[in-house]
């Protein structure tokens, strides 16, 4: 079964499928011992790829370079690509679907976000008309093969969203995600107005969307779960936690245990992602 193809069944099995957010190749080496998702988030890739906010600055060859090394290291997780607004013109965003899907990457997020762009839980988030964005997400869904495409609207006014949520799951979109959801009763609201189309949530520390569990999210009809950036902010606090600790020890370093990670424990994780040692793995 092809990348997008296990990611679809994955979907259509009942219960919210998780994709964990990673940033890089170690911290997605983390997040395979524990998850089978993985989703290549935009929060972090901007924070690790340029030590930039996420407001526009990834370059498509970047994400596209990553992903190929994802998938080399990882041949058997799914990989959900934030492609932001597929780099703002519709044939750049073509593109890099078609990309993407040669490289092994089983899905793509396509906003509808117009420039300058912002993280989906922050204020000042702006639009393009709906009808330039159905047109780009066309131009995309007639450009994959099999990719899995989850159209996403950023939309703010309530009346904007149900229209937008409901035109987008009226396209062939394989997933319909509404950013920003600020309550349990507006997903309620949305899983309404697009019916059996499935629904993606996104939870974010800090952000705007109420914090709930897999099985809460099962009951409310959400079919996809992504956490963007749990894997980049577990990293800042424990990087800062740890230097921190190395200066008020006048820089000797902690003694190792089993609960802490040394050369041996780190090369153990790393040495799982040669590719040699990935028989029998999915095309």
């Amino acid at each position: 079964m092809s990348h997008p193809n296990r990611l679809r069944h994955a979907i259509d099995t009942s219960g919210t499928t998780p994709m964990i957010g990673v940033f890089d190749m170690f911290s997605a080496s983390v997040a395979a011992r524990h998850y089978d998702g993985m989703f290549v988030s935009g929060f972090g890739f901007a924070a690790s790829h340029y030590g930039l906010p996420d407001i526009g600055f990834i370059a498509w060859p970047d994400i596209v370079a990553f992903v190929q090394r994802l998938r080399l290291a990882f041949p058997r997780q799914h990989l959900l690509v934030d492609i932001d607004d597929g780099y703002v013109d519709p044939e750049t965003a073509c593109h890099v679907v078609r990309s993407l899907e040669a490289i092994g990457a089983s899905g793509v997020i396509l906003e509808d976000q117009k420039r300058p762009r912002r993280c989906g839980h922050v204020d000042g988030k702006q639009v393009l008309p709906l009808e330039e964005y159905l047109e780009k997400l066309d131009m995309v869904l007639t450009s994959r093969h099999e990719l899995v495409v989850v159209a996403r609207t950023d939309a703010t006014e309530e009346d904007e969203i149900l229209r937008r949520a409901k035109a987008l799951a009226a396209t062939d979109a394989d997933v319909v995600l509404v950013d920003g959801v600020r309550s349990v009763d507006w997903i309620h609201k949305v899983r309404r107005v697009i019916g059996d189309k499935p629904l993606l949530f996104n939870q974010i520390a800090g952000g705007k969307s109420p914090r709930l569990s897999l099985s809460e999210l099962s009951e409310l009809g959400v079919d996809v779960a992504i956490y963007s950036t749990p894997c980049l902010f577990a990293a800042q606090t424990a990087i800062d936690r740890a230097l921190s600790e190395l200066r008020e020890a006048d820089g000797r370093l902690p003694q190792t245990g089993p609960d802490t990670v040394g050369v041996a424990e780190c090369l153990a994780l790393l040495e799982r992602n040669i590719s040699r040692h990935h028989a029998h793995a999915p095309a």
